[in-house]
């Protein structure tokens, strides 16, 4: 499947909200790989996160929005210690978790959560990862 690359993407409202929700310049990334080879989590990504930053650049919002990385990204700030631009990769993915929960969608349904999970899980476990995770506070 290709996807056409325009100016009007490259503009769009899409990266100048990760931009602003971020911090970061999505542009002084050059994708040097850093981050990925850094990352903990890389083995369970879908995507590394270089190609995420990559696919913001290019405006890819639905790609980016539906993919695990963004959920598996622990925000350690190891890709932020390899950087050398100085980019925060993890407030990138906050940005695009935030994102993904604005369109008024949840990653995980806490309903479906068995019951024998929130029976072990410490309740301060549960409610980090509801916040991460859904619209609920």
């Amino acid at each position: 499947m290709y996807t056409t690359i325009s100016a009007s993407k490259l503009k769009s409202y899409f990266v100048q909200k990760v931009e602003e929700i971020s911090g970061q310049k999505l542009l002084a990334c050059y994708q040097c790989g850093r981050c990925s080879a850094g990352c903990p989590l890389v083995s369970s990504m879908d995507l590394l996160p270089n190609q995420i930053v990559r696919l913001v650049q290019l405006g890819q919002e639905d790609e980016v929005l539906n993919s695990q990385t963004i959920w598996r990204c622990a925000s350690c700030l190891t890709c932020d210690s390899r950087c050398p631009r100085g980019i925060d990769v993890s407030r990138i993915m906050d940005a695009l978790r935030v994102l993904f929960m604005r369109k008024g969608r949840n990653y995980i349904d806490p309903v479906e959560v068995p019951k024998e999970l929130i029976d072990e899980v410490p309740q301060i476990g549960l409610i980090s990862a509801y916040r991460k995770f859904t619209n609920l506070t």
